[in-house]
């Protein structure tokens, strides 16, 4: 998985594809690939993204960078590299 620990806090690179029927994360070797409802207009399928992965880690998150972009980077807040990726593989 593509997480890096800067300081208390993480960056998560994840990749998105919108339009799809279901949200979900798939683990695929080195690759974080987030399926979203939305469709990417006006910013409704980022939305969705920070929400949901928000809900599940159970902290706080940003988009840092790939506001139009499917190769996303987000800021996950105070958060472990070990219980952020057990909560990523038990998706």
């Amino acid at each position: 998985m593509k997480i890096k620990e800067t300081g208390k806090d993480l960056i998560l690179d994840v990749y998105v594809r919108p339009r799809s029927k279901e949200f979900k994360i798939v683990v695929e070797a080195d690759e974080i690939v987030v399926h979203c409802r939305e469709d990417p207009v006006g910013g409704r399928a980022n939305r969705e993204l920070v929400k949901e992965l928000s809900r599940l880690l159970g902290k706080r998150l940003e988009l840092v960078s790939g506001v139009s972009s499917r190769q996303k980077r987000l800021l996950v807040r105070d958060a472990l590299k070990s219980e952020v990726e057990s909560a990523l593989r038990d998706v």
